[in-house]
């Protein structure tokens, strides 16, 4: 039952990274600014997706 429910867990992370590093890209930030986000998000998936979703680059 724990790998169900981890396993669910980590794909609905993985689904929230990629719609962020989505946005990120598409965001009007500099070039530099979305690689560190998009690193960050890779390298800490679940810190680093509340960060960005605090603080990170917004708009279209």
């Amino acid at each position: 039952m724990d790998i169900e429910v981890g396993g669910f867990l980590g794909f609905i992370v993985l689904v929230l990274d990629i719609w962020a590093i989505i946005s990120i890209v598409k965001s009007a930030a500099s070039t530099g600014a979305k690689v560190l986000w998009v690193i960050l998000i890779l390298l800490l998936p679940i810190v680093g997706l509340i960060i960005w979703w605090f603080a990170g680059p917004k708009g279209d």
